[in-house]
C-alpha cells in the first residue's frame, strides 16, 4: 500500500516544525504553496537542492507550488545566522542572479509551475506606505526577541543595521502578498528560516485575518565539521555546470560516507522505502560494493543535469577507476575529462617521462623512469588518436595531447 504524503515526509525525517495543528491535513489536495530563495548567487548550490525536492514531493502530492526569487530581499541580504552586515550585491548582478535561479527553477521542476520574483511587488510600494500599512501591524517584541538580532545588538563592533533588521518584514510580506495575489496558504521552509517565516502568518492574521501555515524540514549539515551541506575543501557544490562540472558533481555524491548515504538516499532521491531499506541491506553486508553510493550519484546528477550527461560521467568513472580499457574513452567524454585533469601539448621530442615532469606527476626525470618501469606511471590512447590518457598510481590523471607524428615517440 503506498504511504500517504505525510507518511512518505516522516519516514524520510522531512518534517522539523509545523504550525499545522494536525500534520495530516497536508494528505488533503490541493494546497497553494510557495518557497522561496534570494539571489545571494549565481546559482542554486547542493545545499537548496533539499529544498527544491522538498517541493516537489508537494506537488506530487497533489499540492500546487510558487516558487520566489527573492530579488527585493536579496537587495538586502537575509541577517540570520550571520555575525556581520553582508555586502550589498549591485543592481546588475543582482538581476543576472535572478535570471539564472530562474532557469534552475524551471529546469528542475519539470510540471507546470509558477515563478515569482518579490521585487515585482515591492518596487510599486512606496516607503510611508509600507510602514504604515505593513510595519504598523508588526511588533517590535518579537522581532527583538529572534536569538541572532540579541546576539549582533550585542556586539558593538558588529550590531545590526534598519535594513537588515527590516528582512524578517519584507519576507513576512511576501507571504502576505502571496496570499491576495496567489491564495498561498502554506510556506515550505529550511529550519533556519523558520522565524521568518512564522513573521509572514503572524502579519497575515494581522492584516487580514487569514489563516497560514509553515512546514519546514531539518537543514541537511556536514556529519564531520557541522557546517551546512553542499560545502568541500574545494569550496560550495553548485547546481550550474559551469561552476561546478557534471564529473565533480558526481564525484561529490559518490564519495558520500557510508554513515550517511542512507540519509541520502531519502532525501535526495524518490526511491521508494523498500528500495533504499534493500540498498541498505546491501551496504551493511558489502559496504566495499559502494552501491548505495552509487545509486545516489546517478539519481541525484539525472536530476540536475540529465540522464545523457550522467551517462557520460559514469562511463568516465568506470573507465578510469574500475580497470577497464582507457582506449574506451570517446572524444566528447575526453572534452568533459579535460576540464578536470591537467592537460600537456607535447613538442616534438618529449618522453612519457618528459611529460609526466612537465605535468608535475613526477619530480623528476629519473623518479619517472622508475616509475615507468614499475609500472606506476601508464600511457593510454583514445579514440581521438590525438589525445592520450597518462595515469600515475591508481587515482592521478592527465592527458596528453599530441600530432600523429608523435605517437611512436610517447610509446
Amino acid at each position: 500500500m503506498k504511504p500517504t504524503l505525510v507518511e512518505d515526509l516522516t519516514w524520510r525525517g522531512l518534517i522539523h516544525q509545523t504550525t499545522y495543528k494536525h500534520i495530516e491535513d497536508i494528505n488533503k489536495k490541493g494546497i497553494v504553496f510557495y518557497w522561496g530563495v534570494d539571489p545571494s548567487g549565481d546559482s542554486l548550490t547542493v545545499g537548496h537542492l533539499a529544498g527544491a525536492l522538498f517541493a516537489k514531493r508537494l506537488i506530487e502530492g497533489g499540492h500546487k507550488a510558487v516558487l520566489l526569487v527573492g530579488g527585493a530581499t536579496g537587495r538586502i541580504g537575509d541577517p540570520d545566522g550571520k555575525k556581520q552586515e553582508r555586502n550589498l550585491l549591485s543592481e546588475k548582478v543582482i538581476l543576472s542572479n535572478v535570471k539564472n535561479i530562474t532557469s534552475q527553477y524551471k529546469k528542475l521542476f519539470n510540471s507546470s509551475i509558477t515563478v515569482v520574483d518579490n521585487y515585482s511587488w515591492f518596487k510599486n510600494i512606496p516607503f510611508l506606505s509600507f510602514l504604515r500599512d505593513v510595519g504598523k501591524h508588526v511588533p517590535m517584541s518579537k522581532m527583538l526577541a529572534r536569538e541572532f538580532i540579541k546576539t549582533r545588538l550585542d556586539d558593538a563592533e558588529a550590531g545590526i543595521s534598519y535594513a537588515e533588521f527590516s528582512y524578517s518584514l519584507m519576507q513576512g510580506y511576501d507571504f502576505v502578498h502571496l496570499n491576495r495575489t496567489k491564495k498561498v496558504t502554506l510556506q515550505i521552509c529550511g529550519s533556519d528560516q523558520w522565524g521568518n517565516s512564522i513573521a509572514g502568518v503572524d502579519l497575515l492574521r494581522r492584516l487580514d485575518a487569514q489563516e497560514a501555515h509553515i512546514l519546514s524540514f531539518p537543514l541537511v549539515v556536514n556529519p564531520t565539521t557541522g557546517v551546512k551541506f553542499g560545502k568541500t575543501e574545494s569550496g560550495t557544490v553548485w547546481l550550474d555546470e559551469k561552476k561546478t562540472s557534471v564529473y565533480a558533481f558526481y564525484q561529490f555524491w559518490l564519495n558520500t560516507p557510508d554513515e550517511v548515504v542512507i540519509q541520502y538516499l531519502k532525501i535526495f532521491t524518490f526511491l521508494s522505502r523498500e528500495k533504499i531499506e534493500t540498498l541498505e541491506q546491501e551496504k551493511n553486508a558489502h559496504p566495499e560494493k559502494r552501491e548505495s553510493q552509487k545509486t545516489l550519484a546517478r539519481l541525484v546528477t539525472e536530476v540536475v543535469h540529465g540522464k545523457e550527461k550522467t551517462a557520460s560521467v559514469i562511463r568516465i568513472t568506470d573507465i578510469l577507476f574500475n580497470k577497464q580499457n582507457k582506449s574506451l574513452l570517446k572524444t566528447k567524454e575526453l572534452t568533459m575529462l579535460s576540464k578536470e585533469v591537467p592537460i600537456h601539448i607535447a613538442s616534438k621530442k618529449e618522453t612519457v617521462v618528459d611529460c609526466a615532469v612537465a605535468l608535475h606527476m613526477v619530480k623528476s626525470k629519473n623518479e619517472g623512469h622508475t616509475l615507468y618501469k614499475q609500472g606506476g606511471l601508464v600511457l593510454s590512447s583514445t579514440q581521438d588518436k590525438k589525445m592520450f590518457l597518462l595515469r600515475k598510481g591508481k587515482n592521478t590523471f592527465a592527458l596528453i595531447r599530441a600530432t600523429a607524428l608523435l605517437k611512436e615517440v610517447l610509446h
